[in-house]
């Protein structure tokens, strides 16, 4: 991965780059930031760039064996480790026990979903929910990794995914290693949850934020990529909140039809008509997960953008033109405040259990005339 292919965030890139340029890169980063940030892509291109046989000012060449094998993923100086389930045995057609191949999984899923989060992990490499971990045996594999020379004379590198899963065990057993490695040596540490680290191994890194998303960069990357029209790129983004992740399942479900699902589903609510309402709870349900959470998405940043309309803080509206109409009249009109706080914390509360797996049309139900009541309160 180049740093060319990551969308923005060229404040973080050029921090790099400068303290690469001035010998100034400490020996083992921690990259973190929100999930379906770039803090892996960016993991990744820094490793391509301190390699790169023929590097420029700003990126790596993309075309030297060094940059071909990192596009791959098969570069030889540099290591993956990432939480496995605990047993990695199969049996194979002559009956006799086999080493799973978790090599190439990992491969494709960090060049495909760069953005993904452990559970999308999880379900590409079919581990079936599996309690994933980093052991102490892959602690010291890393070690014995890392004792080899280079094979092409550049930087070792070991990049370590998701390390707060390590077991403790195993983070102790690198942490001479991770103060004291070997010269022209670099630990990348990718994580969303820093918090979750042992203080012995987050004393031994340099931080580096990579913050979420801007609106901006997300709308550009999904237009420019054609992942999604300029019209679904504006109302994808200020739903994905910053997430990459977020926005590239918002535009696999058509995201410029949410609003009108939504203002339909409100204006059944406030007329509590209810076989409608039980019909789209039929709908809802019959739709796959990430659609459920786009809905209720929707529905969040719709009421945000109508307490910003209702305090008159336009310039502060992420709303594209042609819902602009709608978020008046629904702001103005339809709601008061307090009924927009109301709704605001049971749309919350709603995407809260779906994430939890609670029965889609039970939630949809119970939410549509729960809305209801509010809508239909005269004391709010």
């Amino acid at each position: 991965m180049l740093f060319a292919s990551i969308p923005g965030l060229e404040e973080t890139k050029q921090r790099l780059i400068t303290a690469i340029k001035n010998n100034h890169l400490a020996h083992a980063l921690l990259f973190h930031g929100p999930e379906g940030s770039a803090n892996l892509g960016m993991a990744l291109a820094l490793a391509t760039y301190v390699n790169c046989e023929n590097r420029g000012e700003e990126d790596a060449c993309g075309e030297c064996g060094s940059c071909q094998k990192m596009a791959k993923l098969i570069h030889p100086d540099v290591g993956f480790t990432f939480p496995v389930p605990g047993n990695l045995i199969s049996e194979g057609d002559d009956g006799n026990k086999k080493k799973v191949d978790i090599l190439s999984p990992w491969r494709t899923f960090a060049l495909n979903q760069p953005y993904g989060n452990i559970q999308d992990w999880n379900y590409h490499s079919a581990f079936e929910n599996k309690q994933l971990n980093i052991s102490k045996a892959a602690a010291k594999q890393i070690i014995k990794t890392l004792s080899l020379k280079s094979f092409e004379g550049g930087y070792k590198i070991m990049l370590i995914w998701a390390p707060e899963y390590m077991h403790v065990t195993a983070a102790n057993a690198i942490l001479k290693i991770l103060e004291e490695p070997a010269e022209k040596t670099l630990f990348l540490m990718v994580t969303s949850h820093p918090e979750k680290l042992l203080t012995t191994i987050l004393s031994r890194t340099q931080k580096i934020l990579v913050r979420a998303f801007r609106d901006e960069e997300i709308k550009a990357h999904l237009t420019n990529s054609g992942i999604a029209s300029s019209e679904a790129a504006a109302q994808i983004a200020p739903l994905a909140d910053g997430s990459m992740r977020e926005a590239y399942l918002l535009a696999d479900q058509v995201a410029d039809e949410n609003t009108s699902k939504f203002r339909n589903w409100m204006r059944n609510c406030f007329s509590v008509d209810i076989n409608e309402i039980l019909s789209q709870s039929d709908i809802y349900a019959a739709s796959d997960k990430e659609a459920q959470k786009a809905l209720l998405l929707t529905g969040l940043n719709v009421l945000r953008e109508s307490l910003l309309k209702r305090s008159q803080l336009d310039d502060l509206m992420r709303t594209p033109p042609s819902d602009q109409d709608f978020i008046e009249n629904f702001s103005l009109k339809a709601m008061t405040e307090n009924k927009i706080l109301a709704i605001y914390q049971l749309l919350n509360d709603a995407h809260y259990h779906l994430e939890r797996n609670a029965s889609p049309k039970i939630l949809m139900t119970d939410l549509s005339f729960s809305i209801a009541k509010v809508l239909r309160n005269k004391n709010l």
